[in-house]
Protein backbone atom coordinates (compact mmCIF):
# COMPACT_ATOMS: atom_id res chain seq x y z
CA UNK A 1 0.00 0.00 0.00
CA UNK A 2 2.88 2.12 0.87
CA UNK A 3 4.92 1.18 -1.93
CA UNK A 4 1.78 2.08 -4.40
CA UNK A 5 1.42 5.36 -2.44
CA UNK A 6 5.41 6.51 -2.71
CA UNK A 7 5.01 5.38 -6.57
CA UNK A 8 1.95 8.00 -7.75
CA UNK A 9 3.68 10.90 -5.30
CA UNK A 10 6.81 10.42 -7.37
CA UNK A 11 4.66 10.08 -10.89
CA UNK A 12 3.04 13.25 -9.40
CA UNK A 13 5.96 14.76 -8.54
CA UNK A 14 8.11 14.35 -11.77
CA UNK A 15 5.31 15.68 -14.21
CA UNK A 16 4.76 18.65 -11.76
CA UNK A 17 8.49 19.18 -12.10
CA UNK A 18 8.46 18.16 -15.72
CA UNK A 19 5.50 21.37 -16.14
CA UNK A 20 7.61 23.18 -14.65
CA UNK A 21 10.95 22.76 -16.33
CA UNK A 22 9.51 22.74 -19.93
CA UNK A 23 7.86 26.75 -18.81
CA UNK A 24 10.98 27.39 -17.58
CA UNK A 25 12.74 26.97 -20.69
CA UNK A 26 9.91 28.69 -22.38
CA UNK A 27 10.55 31.49 -20.72
CA UNK A 28 13.72 31.94 -22.79
CA UNK A 29 11.91 32.24 -26.20
CA UNK A 30 10.29 35.58 -24.82
CA UNK A 31 10.77 38.48 -26.97
CA UNK A 32 13.61 41.05 -25.42
CA UNK A 33 14.42 37.99 -22.42
CA UNK A 34 17.64 38.55 -20.52
CA UNK A 35 18.52 34.63 -20.55
CA UNK A 36 20.43 35.19 -17.26
CA UNK A 37 17.52 35.43 -15.16
CA UNK A 38 15.77 32.11 -16.27
CA UNK A 39 19.08 30.47 -16.39
CA UNK A 40 19.82 31.64 -12.87
CA UNK A 41 16.34 29.97 -12.03
CA UNK A 42 17.01 26.91 -12.70
CA UNK A 43 20.51 27.05 -11.38
CA UNK A 44 18.22 27.58 -8.32
CA UNK A 45 16.20 24.76 -8.24
CA UNK A 46 18.89 22.60 -10.31
CA UNK A 47 17.75 19.20 -7.57
CA UNK A 48 14.37 18.97 -9.79
CA UNK A 49 16.59 17.74 -12.44
CA UNK A 50 18.53 16.01 -10.41
CA UNK A 51 15.75 14.71 -9.34
CA UNK A 52 14.50 13.65 -12.86
CA UNK A 53 17.59 11.94 -13.64
CA UNK A 54 17.52 9.54 -10.70
CA UNK A 55 14.01 8.54 -11.23
CA UNK A 56 13.23 8.57 -15.01
CA UNK A 57 15.76 9.48 -17.53
CA UNK A 58 13.77 9.60 -20.27
CA UNK A 59 11.99 12.82 -18.63
CA UNK A 60 15.35 14.48 -18.18
CA UNK A 61 16.86 13.21 -21.38
CA UNK A 62 13.40 15.78 -22.76
CA UNK A 63 14.32 18.42 -20.49
CA UNK A 64 17.87 18.74 -21.77
CA UNK A 65 16.71 18.33 -25.41
CA UNK A 66 14.11 21.45 -25.37
CA UNK A 67 16.54 23.31 -23.24
CA UNK A 68 19.12 22.38 -26.18
CA UNK A 69 16.41 23.03 -29.22
CA UNK A 70 15.56 26.21 -27.70
CA UNK A 71 19.06 27.45 -26.85
CA UNK A 72 20.71 26.64 -30.00
CA UNK A 73 17.97 28.63 -32.05
CA UNK A 74 18.00 31.30 -29.72
CA UNK A 75 21.68 31.66 -29.71
CA UNK A 76 21.80 31.04 -33.62
CA UNK A 77 19.10 33.54 -34.35
CA UNK A 78 20.45 36.29 -32.19
CA UNK A 79 24.66 35.71 -33.43
CA UNK A 80 23.47 36.04 -37.14
CA UNK A 81 21.01 39.11 -35.99
CA UNK A 82 23.99 40.95 -34.41
CA UNK A 83 26.92 39.66 -36.56
CA UNK A 84 24.43 41.22 -39.94
CA UNK A 85 23.78 44.57 -37.90
CA UNK A 86 26.99 45.18 -36.60
CA UNK A 87 28.63 44.52 -39.95
CA UNK A 88 26.72 47.64 -41.49
CA UNK A 89 29.03 49.73 -39.53
CA UNK A 90 32.20 49.18 -41.16
CA UNK A 91 33.76 51.41 -43.40
CA UNK A 92 32.16 51.74 -46.74
CA UNK A 93 35.72 51.80 -48.96
CA UNK A 94 37.73 48.40 -48.51
CA UNK A 95 41.26 47.59 -49.79
CA UNK A 96 41.32 46.15 -53.04
CA UNK A 97 44.26 44.98 -54.94
CA UNK A 98 45.22 48.06 -56.08
CA UNK A 99 46.07 48.62 -52.25
CA UNK A 100 49.33 47.15 -52.78
CA UNK A 101 52.54 48.21 -51.48
CA UNK A 102 53.85 48.37 -54.92
CA UNK A 103 51.22 49.55 -56.58
CA UNK A 104 52.27 53.08 -58.10
CA UNK A 105 50.81 56.60 -56.42
CA UNK A 106 49.32 57.34 -60.24
CA UNK A 107 47.75 54.28 -59.42
CA UNK A 108 44.68 56.25 -58.08
CA UNK A 109 41.22 55.59 -60.25
CA UNK A 110 40.31 59.86 -61.03
CA UNK A 111 40.00 62.55 -59.21
CA UNK A 112 36.94 61.62 -57.12
CA UNK A 113 37.74 58.01 -56.92
CA UNK A 114 40.34 58.23 -54.16
CA UNK A 115 42.43 54.66 -53.03
CA UNK A 116 42.68 54.15 -49.52
CA UNK A 117 46.52 54.11 -49.94
CA UNK A 118 46.14 57.59 -48.84
CA UNK A 119 44.32 56.80 -45.66
CA UNK A 120 46.22 55.50 -42.29
CA UNK A 121 44.22 52.41 -42.58
CA UNK A 122 46.07 50.18 -45.46
CA UNK A 123 49.56 49.95 -44.09
CA UNK A 124 49.52 51.54 -40.46
CA UNK A 125 47.65 50.38 -37.45
CA UNK A 126 46.84 53.85 -36.44
CA UNK A 127 44.30 52.90 -33.29
CA UNK A 128 42.90 49.98 -34.40
CA UNK A 129 45.59 47.65 -32.17
CA UNK A 130 43.62 49.28 -29.26
CA UNK A 131 41.11 46.27 -29.69
CA UNK A 132 44.46 44.27 -28.16
CA UNK A 133 44.99 45.92 -25.15
CA UNK A 134 42.07 48.71 -23.53
CA UNK A 135 38.97 47.51 -25.50
CA UNK A 136 39.87 43.96 -25.54
CA UNK A 137 37.10 43.59 -22.99
CA UNK A 138 35.28 46.82 -23.33
CA UNK A 139 31.67 46.89 -24.05
CA UNK A 140 30.38 45.48 -27.14
CA UNK A 141 28.98 47.83 -29.78
CA UNK A 142 25.22 48.16 -30.14
CA UNK A 143 24.30 48.63 -33.68
CA UNK A 144 20.71 50.71 -33.05
CA UNK A 145 23.16 53.09 -31.11
CA UNK A 146 25.94 53.29 -33.17
CA UNK A 147 24.26 54.47 -36.24
CA UNK A 148 26.02 57.30 -37.31
CA UNK A 149 29.44 55.98 -36.64
CA UNK A 150 31.81 53.42 -38.43
CA UNK A 151 34.30 51.34 -37.36
CA UNK A 152 36.78 49.38 -39.10
CA UNK A 153 36.91 45.50 -39.27
CA UNK A 154 38.79 45.29 -36.17
CA UNK A 155 36.53 46.64 -34.26
CA UNK A 156 33.23 44.74 -35.30
CA UNK A 157 35.25 41.72 -35.41
CA UNK A 158 36.37 41.89 -31.64
CA UNK A 159 32.49 43.16 -30.42
CA UNK A 160 31.13 39.81 -32.21
CA UNK A 161 34.16 37.39 -30.66
CA UNK A 162 33.85 39.25 -27.31
CA UNK A 163 30.13 38.59 -27.52
CA UNK A 164 30.58 35.19 -28.42
CA UNK A 165 33.46 35.06 -25.40
CA UNK A 166 30.78 35.80 -22.55
CA UNK A 167 27.88 33.84 -23.73
CA UNK A 168 29.91 30.76 -24.64
CA UNK A 169 31.73 30.61 -21.76
CA UNK A 170 28.29 31.29 -19.18
CA UNK A 171 26.56 28.79 -21.58
CA UNK A 172 29.23 26.08 -20.88
CA UNK A 173 29.37 27.27 -17.01
CA UNK A 174 25.96 26.78 -17.27
CA UNK A 175 25.12 23.14 -18.38
CA UNK A 176 28.22 21.65 -16.79
CA UNK A 177 26.45 22.67 -13.60
CA UNK A 178 23.08 21.99 -14.08
CA UNK A 179 23.17 19.37 -16.22
CA UNK A 180 25.87 18.04 -14.27
CA UNK A 181 28.51 17.05 -16.98
CA UNK A 182 32.11 17.12 -17.24
CA UNK A 183 34.81 16.81 -19.59
CA UNK A 184 33.62 15.18 -23.11
CA UNK A 185 29.87 14.86 -22.65
CA UNK A 186 30.13 18.30 -21.85
CA UNK A 187 31.74 19.23 -24.51
CA UNK A 188 29.39 17.05 -26.88
CA UNK A 189 26.29 19.17 -25.15
CA UNK A 190 27.81 22.98 -25.77
CA UNK A 191 28.35 21.69 -29.14
CA UNK A 192 24.69 20.88 -29.78
CA UNK A 193 24.07 24.29 -28.29
CA UNK A 194 26.62 26.29 -29.65
CA UNK A 195 27.63 24.34 -33.07
CA UNK A 196 25.47 26.20 -35.09
CA UNK A 197 26.44 29.68 -34.05
CA UNK A 198 30.33 28.61 -33.90
CA UNK A 199 29.86 27.40 -37.43
CA UNK A 200 28.09 30.83 -38.83
CA UNK A 201 30.74 32.60 -36.89
CA UNK A 202 33.61 30.87 -38.47
CA UNK A 203 32.69 31.79 -41.54
CA UNK A 204 33.17 35.71 -41.14
CA UNK A 205 36.88 36.13 -40.23
CA UNK A 206 38.87 38.92 -41.48
CA UNK A 207 42.58 38.32 -43.29
CA UNK A 208 44.53 40.37 -41.03
CA UNK A 209 47.39 39.71 -38.72
CA UNK A 210 45.36 41.61 -36.23
CA UNK A 211 42.27 38.73 -36.39
CA UNK A 212 45.11 36.43 -35.39
CA UNK A 213 46.21 38.09 -32.36
CA UNK A 214 42.20 38.63 -31.20
CA UNK A 215 41.83 35.21 -31.25
CA UNK A 216 44.84 34.20 -29.33
CA UNK A 217 43.74 36.58 -26.38
CA UNK A 218 40.36 35.40 -26.26
CA UNK A 219 41.62 32.07 -26.37
CA UNK A 220 43.77 32.40 -23.26
CA UNK A 221 40.86 34.31 -21.90
CA UNK A 222 38.20 31.62 -22.17
CA UNK A 223 41.23 29.04 -20.60
CA UNK A 224 41.23 31.77 -17.23
CA UNK A 225 37.75 31.13 -17.04
CA UNK A 226 38.13 27.71 -17.42
CA UNK A 227 36.15 27.03 -20.33
CA UNK A 228 37.71 24.81 -22.80
CA UNK A 229 34.82 24.47 -24.98
CA UNK A 230 36.02 26.88 -27.74
CA UNK A 231 39.13 25.30 -28.47
CA UNK A 232 38.06 24.02 -31.46
CA UNK A 233 36.47 27.16 -32.60
CA UNK A 234 39.56 29.49 -31.90
CA UNK A 235 41.92 26.53 -33.81
CA UNK A 236 39.56 26.75 -36.55
CA UNK A 237 39.56 30.99 -36.72
CA UNK A 238 43.51 30.49 -36.95
CA UNK A 239 43.55 27.78 -39.78
CA UNK A 240 41.25 30.18 -41.61
CA UNK A 241 43.20 32.83 -40.74
CA UNK A 242 46.77 32.81 -41.31
CA UNK A 243 46.19 31.16 -44.54
CA UNK A 244 44.67 34.49 -45.66
CA UNK A 245 47.21 36.75 -44.38
CA UNK A 246 50.33 34.82 -45.90
CA UNK A 247 47.69 35.17 -49.25
CA UNK A 248 48.21 38.59 -48.86
CA UNK A 249 51.61 39.65 -47.69
CA UNK A 250 52.65 37.29 -50.72
CA UNK A 251 50.80 40.02 -52.86
CA UNK A 252 52.29 42.53 -51.36
CA UNK A 253 55.42 41.07 -51.78
CA UNK A 254 54.77 40.13 -55.29
CA UNK A 255 53.77 43.70 -56.43
CA UNK A 256 57.54 45.19 -55.12
CA UNK A 257 59.15 42.27 -56.75
CA UNK A 258 57.86 43.47 -60.31
CA UNK A 259 58.14 47.23 -59.79
CA UNK A 260 60.13 48.60 -62.61
CA UNK A 261 62.36 51.69 -61.12
CA UNK A 262 62.55 53.25 -64.45
CA UNK A 263 58.71 54.13 -63.84
CA UNK A 264 59.53 56.20 -60.67
CA UNK A 265 60.44 59.82 -60.29
CA UNK A 266 64.58 59.92 -59.21
CA UNK A 267 64.17 61.84 -55.58
CA UNK A 268 66.48 61.02 -52.70
CA UNK A 269 64.12 61.47 -49.60
CA UNK A 270 62.56 58.32 -48.71
CA UNK A 271 60.63 56.09 -51.32
CA UNK A 272 56.42 55.67 -50.54
CA UNK A 273 57.08 51.88 -50.94
CA UNK A 274 60.11 52.18 -48.02
CA UNK A 275 57.14 54.05 -45.85
CA UNK A 276 54.95 51.63 -46.75
CA UNK A 277 56.53 48.64 -45.87
CA UNK A 278 57.74 50.38 -42.24
CA UNK A 279 54.51 51.42 -41.53
CA UNK A 280 52.88 47.59 -42.18
CA UNK A 281 55.94 45.74 -40.90
CA UNK A 282 56.01 48.17 -37.32
CA UNK A 283 52.73 47.07 -37.17
CA UNK A 284 53.29 43.26 -37.57
CA UNK A 285 56.21 43.68 -35.13
CA UNK A 286 54.00 46.01 -32.53
CA UNK A 287 51.12 43.78 -32.13
CA UNK A 288 52.76 40.05 -32.52
CA UNK A 289 55.19 40.78 -29.58
CA UNK A 290 53.72 39.06 -26.83
CA UNK A 291 52.47 36.22 -29.13
CA UNK A 292 55.42 35.56 -31.76
CA UNK A 293 54.61 33.41 -34.71
CA UNK A 294 56.62 31.53 -36.53
CA UNK A 295 54.65 32.63 -40.12
CA UNK A 296 54.42 35.80 -39.25
CA UNK A 297 58.37 36.46 -38.37
CA UNK A 298 58.87 34.23 -41.52
CA UNK A 299 56.93 36.84 -43.63
CA UNK A 300 58.01 39.66 -42.21
CA UNK A 301 61.76 38.52 -43.46
CA UNK A 302 60.91 37.80 -46.94
CA UNK A 303 59.19 40.71 -47.28
CA UNK A 304 61.57 42.81 -45.20
CA UNK A 305 63.96 40.93 -48.26
CA UNK A 306 62.27 42.75 -51.14
CA UNK A 307 62.18 45.70 -49.73
CA UNK A 308 65.68 46.04 -49.34
CA UNK A 309 66.21 44.65 -52.87
CA UNK A 310 64.21 47.23 -54.31
CA UNK A 311 65.97 50.29 -52.87
CA UNK A 312 69.26 48.65 -53.92
CA UNK A 313 67.67 49.23 -57.45
CA UNK A 314 66.06 52.40 -56.98
CA UNK A 315 69.83 53.68 -55.55
CA UNK A 316 71.47 51.68 -58.78
CA UNK A 317 69.19 54.48 -61.36
CA UNK A 318 71.70 57.42 -59.79
CA UNK A 319 74.85 57.39 -61.50
CA UNK A 320 76.68 59.17 -58.34
CA UNK A 321 77.78 57.18 -55.20
CA UNK A 322 76.99 59.45 -53.15
CA UNK A 323 73.56 60.34 -54.05
CA UNK A 324 73.53 56.49 -53.65
CA UNK A 325 74.27 56.61 -50.44
CA UNK A 326 71.82 59.62 -49.56
CA UNK A 327 68.75 57.71 -50.94
CA UNK A 328 70.04 54.35 -49.34
CA UNK A 329 70.29 56.69 -45.66
CA UNK A 330 67.11 58.49 -46.05
CA UNK A 331 65.42 55.60 -46.58
CA UNK A 332 66.84 53.35 -43.94
CA UNK A 333 66.51 56.30 -41.79
CA UNK A 334 62.96 56.67 -42.31
CA UNK A 335 62.14 52.96 -41.72
CA UNK A 336 64.12 52.53 -38.68
CA UNK A 337 62.39 55.77 -36.85
CA UNK A 338 58.87 54.48 -37.98
CA UNK A 339 59.35 50.83 -36.28
CA UNK A 340 61.56 52.53 -32.97
CA UNK A 341 58.78 54.21 -32.45
CA UNK A 342 56.23 51.63 -32.50
CA UNK A 343 58.32 48.50 -31.16
CA UNK A 344 60.68 47.56 -28.77
CA UNK A 345 64.22 49.19 -29.92
CA UNK A 346 65.94 45.72 -29.97
CA UNK A 347 63.32 43.78 -32.30
CA UNK A 348 65.26 42.14 -34.87
CA UNK A 349 63.86 44.65 -37.81
CA UNK A 350 65.25 47.83 -35.64
CA UNK A 351 68.60 46.03 -35.11
CA UNK A 352 69.16 45.25 -39.05
CA UNK A 353 68.40 48.58 -39.96
CA UNK A 354 70.78 50.13 -37.83
CA UNK A 355 73.61 48.37 -38.91
CA UNK A 356 72.42 48.92 -42.40
CA UNK A 357 72.04 52.64 -41.84
CA UNK A 358 75.72 52.66 -39.66
CA UNK A 359 77.17 51.29 -42.84
CA UNK A 360 75.71 53.61 -45.15
CA UNK A 361 76.33 56.34 -42.98
CA UNK A 362 80.12 55.98 -42.24
CA UNK A 363 80.92 55.40 -46.27
CA UNK A 364 78.78 58.47 -46.85
CA UNK A 365 80.69 60.39 -44.61
CA UNK A 366 83.68 59.60 -46.01
CA UNK A 367 82.11 59.89 -49.81
CA UNK A 368 81.54 64.04 -48.64
CA UNK A 369 84.89 64.18 -47.14
CA UNK A 370 86.49 63.54 -50.28
CA UNK A 371 86.15 66.39 -52.70
CA UNK A 372 87.36 69.14 -49.94
CA UNK A 373 90.04 67.03 -48.28
CA UNK A 374 90.35 63.99 -50.31
CA UNK A 375 94.73 65.38 -50.76
CA UNK A 376 95.28 64.94 -47.28
CA UNK A 377 93.07 61.59 -46.87
CA UNK A 378 94.92 59.82 -49.47
CA UNK A 379 98.35 60.88 -48.43
CA UNK A 380 97.56 59.41 -45.12
CA UNK A 381 96.02 56.09 -47.06
CA UNK A 382 99.04 55.95 -48.96
CA UNK A 383 101.73 56.80 -46.27
CA UNK A 384 100.28 54.28 -43.17
CA UNK A 385 100.35 51.34 -46.52
CA UNK A 386 103.85 52.41 -46.99
CA UNK A 387 104.61 52.72 -43.54
CA UNK A 388 102.65 48.98 -42.97
CA UNK A 389 104.91 47.28 -45.27
CA UNK A 390 108.64 49.04 -44.54
CA UNK A 391 108.52 50.69 -47.25
CA UNK A 392 111.14 53.78 -46.89
CA UNK A 393 112.14 54.95 -50.18
CA UNK A 394 108.01 55.45 -51.22
CA UNK A 395 107.73 57.52 -47.88
CA UNK A 396 110.36 59.45 -48.55
CA UNK A 397 108.90 60.57 -51.80
CA UNK A 398 105.26 61.36 -50.69
CA UNK A 399 107.59 64.07 -48.48
CA UNK A 400 107.36 66.81 -50.87
CA UNK A 401 103.49 66.38 -51.65
CA UNK A 402 102.80 67.20 -47.84
CA UNK A 403 104.16 70.69 -47.98
CA UNK A 404 101.00 71.33 -50.44
CA UNK A 405 98.36 69.62 -48.92
CA UNK A 406 99.25 71.36 -45.50
CA UNK A 407 98.65 75.23 -47.77
CA UNK A 408 95.76 73.86 -49.15
CA UNK A 409 93.64 72.95 -46.01
CA UNK A 410 95.24 75.90 -44.11
CA UNK A 411 93.85 78.01 -46.82
CA UNK A 412 90.87 76.15 -47.57
CA UNK A 413 89.36 74.43 -44.12
CA UNK A 414 86.69 76.97 -42.65
CA UNK A 415 84.96 77.38 -46.22
CA UNK A 416 85.00 73.73 -46.23
CA UNK A 417 83.28 73.22 -43.52
CA UNK A 418 80.75 75.43 -44.14
CA UNK A 419 80.18 73.89 -47.45
CA UNK A 420 79.95 70.48 -45.92
CA UNK A 421 77.27 71.52 -43.42
CA UNK A 422 75.44 73.41 -46.59
CA UNK A 423 75.32 69.73 -48.55
CA UNK A 424 74.32 67.74 -45.95
CA UNK A 425 71.59 69.71 -44.23
CA UNK A 426 70.09 70.21 -47.90
CA UNK A 427 70.81 66.20 -48.74
CA UNK A 428 68.57 64.92 -45.78
CA UNK A 429 65.05 66.01 -44.83
CA UNK A 430 65.47 64.70 -41.22
CA UNK A 431 67.63 66.90 -39.67
CA UNK A 432 68.29 64.68 -36.51
CA UNK A 433 69.89 62.50 -39.34
CA UNK A 434 71.78 65.52 -41.54
CA UNK A 435 73.43 67.18 -37.75
CA UNK A 436 74.68 63.22 -36.88
CA UNK A 437 76.06 62.31 -40.56
CA UNK A 438 77.68 66.15 -39.92
CA UNK A 439 79.04 65.14 -37.14
CA UNK A 440 80.17 62.01 -38.06
CA UNK A 441 82.41 63.10 -41.08
CA UNK A 442 83.59 65.91 -38.57
CA UNK A 443 84.78 63.23 -36.66
CA UNK A 444 86.46 61.14 -39.18
CA UNK A 445 88.06 64.49 -40.16
CA UNK A 446 89.64 64.95 -36.94
CA UNK A 447 90.65 61.51 -37.17
CA UNK A 448 92.31 62.11 -40.27
CA UNK A 449 93.93 65.07 -39.43
CA UNK A 450 95.32 63.52 -36.32
CA UNK A 451 97.11 60.84 -38.73
CA UNK A 452 98.41 63.54 -41.21
CA UNK A 453 99.73 65.13 -38.09
CA UNK A 454 102.14 62.07 -36.72
CA UNK A 455 103.24 61.50 -40.66
CA UNK A 456 104.70 64.89 -40.86
CA UNK A 457 108.55 65.94 -40.08
CA UNK A 458 108.65 68.37 -37.32
CA UNK A 459 108.88 71.31 -39.64
CA UNK A 460 105.95 70.79 -41.41
CA UNK A 461 103.92 70.64 -38.25
CA UNK A 462 104.39 73.68 -37.50
CA UNK A 463 103.03 75.33 -40.18
CA UNK A 464 99.51 73.05 -39.52
CA UNK A 465 96.39 74.56 -38.09
CA UNK A 466 96.04 74.18 -34.31
CA UNK A 467 93.61 71.03 -33.93
CA UNK A 468 91.66 73.40 -30.95
CA UNK A 469 90.98 76.36 -33.65
CA UNK A 470 89.73 73.55 -35.90
CA UNK A 471 87.50 71.71 -32.51
CA UNK A 472 86.37 75.48 -31.80
CA UNK A 473 85.10 76.22 -35.54
CA UNK A 474 83.34 72.74 -35.47
CA UNK A 475 81.32 73.49 -32.59
CA UNK A 476 79.41 76.12 -34.41
CA UNK A 477 78.30 73.27 -36.30
CA UNK A 478 76.95 71.14 -33.95
CA UNK A 479 73.04 71.86 -33.35
CA UNK A 480 70.99 70.46 -30.52
CA UNK A 481 67.89 68.19 -31.13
Amino acid sequence: MLRTYLKKLRIKAMSKIRAYLLEQISKFRKPMTNYQIPQNNLLKHKGHYEFLLSNERNIAEEISNEYIDTMSKIYYSYFKSYDGRVMKLQYEENTTKDDLMGIEDTATRGLFNKSLKHKATVFTIGNRGDVLAQQLEAPIIVPHAETKNRYPFEALFRSIQYALVDNACREYLFVTEYFMVKGQPALDLFNKILGRTLSLLQKKCGNLCIHFHLVQRYKIMCHKRCVPALDGYWENLEKNLLPRFEYIVHLNINSIRECDVTKFNLELGPHYIARRYAEFSAALVSISENFPNELVNKLLAELQEEVEMFIFRMAGAFSERKDQLIFLINNYDMILSIIMERTRDNSKEAETFKSRLAAKSGEYAEQILFPHFGEMIQYVKECEYYFEHAKIKELKEMEPKSIDIVRNFSTNWKKSLEDLNREVLLSFPNLVTGSSLLQLALTQLVQYYHRFHKLLTPSFRSQLVNIHLIMVEMKKYKTSF
